[in-house]
């Protein structure tokens, strides 16, 4: 039977108390694959140096590692072959490895597309159609993926095999389309990954209560990943993307962006909720609540580039509680959303239980309200009610507030379409003053306007006019002084 001990060529010490959620040492832990020399310490981690009676033993790592590639990744049959590169350097290091794959680039898209337009070719009076069997049609595209992907390592000798969410069981919710992840077992896989064999499964989807298939919504291939990463108690889930990690802000709009080398959960989650498109919010919020740490990498780096193989410290941005984060910078990035849309409704009677009259309509028809702003008049009887939502609900909110004008009890309602929001993000904003004023002082410097403001712990959201979106993200990522190394 193989003994396990740490890498003895590791440098920083660990004394056997740094593990992984899988149990094992992260600094490594490796699978002695020969005899026991004499004086061998089985609970010593030789990062002081690698003892001469140990040289020439073979020593193989057992981290336990998920790894997820997105559409883009997988778009071709090279890719899929470039994605097996990446995999086979995981393995060959010694690695139990789970991969999550999602469907081609543009094929989920084609399977809604035909999905949307059967009912018209069968000539239905209605466009609806059974969201089970929606479910089982664009579940088929992560499948492709999985069983090329095997087949691609099969052909460089790696013993893999193809799953799909129902065969793990990933079990979720009866909400097919959005459904929930609710359970996962994953013994099976522990079993098969212990005897070497890598898992490649199909993300995107799993298993209801009505025994059918269900998906998890768009972009849910990263919320599978983190349960997956979860469930098999793995040191790692790498999320491989077509960007090499999380930048201070979109470096399409600011040259000047530069790569974060770690940022904490929360600050995670409030870009992606807030416009950054690295990470699908509910794999973040899965991941900050199971604590999976999270790298995001690319996958369109060489595999065999120098530090591609690094288990601690590999090319890209490490999504991680903030307790690993030693310097914490007071702003960490700024995230914007266009197509915001605002709706004003005016001299609504001031009186308990008028907003839960307005966003309770609102939330029942299924329309996300973000920023809300109320303005009371100086008698007190009368208040305006202010809120956000995208631009493409606003048709849809003006007329269920409509339907609902009697109850509400408002004057006119106004809406303005062509928005955008710009949000300051950084969990050092819990310590210091005056984050707030240095934004409001830089947009009023470049004659921005502010129609909406929302604060939270770590965030700044500010509504601006659509056309001044790149001026205010460079402005703030300047005077934040994110643009400096």
């Amino acid at each position: 039977m193989a003994k396990f001990l740490p890498d003895p060529r590791q440098k920083s010490a660990c004394k056997r108390t740094n593990t992984g959620p899988s149990g094992r040492c992260v600094c490594r832990a490796y699978s002695l694959k020969a005899p026991q020399p004499a004086g061998f310490q089985k609970d010593r981690c030789f990062s002081a140096g690698f003892p001469a009676f140990l040289k020439g033993i073979r020593f193989k790592s057992m981290a336990r590692i998920v790894m997820k590639f997105g559409g883009t990744s997988v778009a071709n049959l090279e890719r899929i072959h470039n994605v097996a590169r990446h995999v086979k350097r995981e393995v060959d290091a010694g690695h139990e490895v789970a991969v999550v794959v999602s469907a081609m680039s543009g094929k989920t898209n084609e399977l809604v597309d035909w999905v949307q337009n059967m009912p018209k070719v069968a000539g239905a009076d209605s466009p609806f159609y059974d969201a089970r069997e929606y479910d089982a049609i664009v579940a088929s595209g992560e499948q492709v993926t999985s069983g090329l992907l095997a087949i691609a390592l099969q052909s460089m000798g790696i013993n893999a095999r193809s799953w799909q969410g129902w065969q793990i069981a990933i079990k979720t919710d009866n909400a097919h389309g959005a459904a929930r992840i609710q359970e996962i077992d994953g013994s099976d896989i522990v079993r098969r990954m212990g005897e070497g064999q890598v898992a490649v499964v199909a993300g995107f989807q799993g298993i209801g209560p009505d025994n059918r298939i269900a998906t998890l919504g768009r972009g849910g291939s990263d919320t599978s990943a983190v349960a997956i990463a979860a469930g098999l108690k793995a040191d790692r889930c790498d999320i491989y993307t077509d960007v090499d990690g999380v930048y201070t802000t979109d470096p399409r709009i600011e040259p000047k962006a530069r790569r974060l080398k770690k940022v904490a959960f929360e600050e995670m989650l409030e870009m992606a909720s807030l416009g950054a498109k690295v990470l699908q919010v509910r794999s973040v919020e899965l991941a900050m609540v199971h604590k999976v740490r999270t790298f995001v990498r690319s996958s369109f780096e060489d595999p065999d580039a120098p530090g591609m193989g690094d288990l601690l410290n590999p090319p890209g941005t490490l999504i991680c509680d903030e307790d690993e984060i030693v310097e914490q910078e007071v702003v960490t990035g700024i995230a914007y959303a266009k197509d915001e849309a605002q709706i004003s409704l005016r001299r609504l009677a001031d009186r308990p239980g008028v907003s839960a009259a307005i966003f309770g309509p609102l939330a029942e028809s299924h329309i996300n309200v973000d920023m809300i702003v109320q303005n009371i008049s100086e008698d007190g009887t009368r208040t305006d009610m202010t809120f956000t939502v995208p631009s493409g609900d606003v048709d849809k909110a003006l007329r269920v507030l409509s339907d609902n004008k009697d109850k509400i009890g408002y004057d006119v309602v106004q809406s303005e379409k062509g928005l955008v929001k710009v949000s300051v993000i950084g969990i050092g904003m819990r310590s210091h003053a005056g984050v707030a004023a240095t934004a409001f002082r830089a947009l009023a410097e470049k004659g921005i306007n502010i129609k909406a403001i929302t604060t939270s712990e770590i965030k700044i959201s500010i509504l601006i006019d659509g056309p001044y979106a790149e001026l205010a993200v460079r402005t703030l990522h300047s005077c934040y002084g994110l643009d400096k190394n």
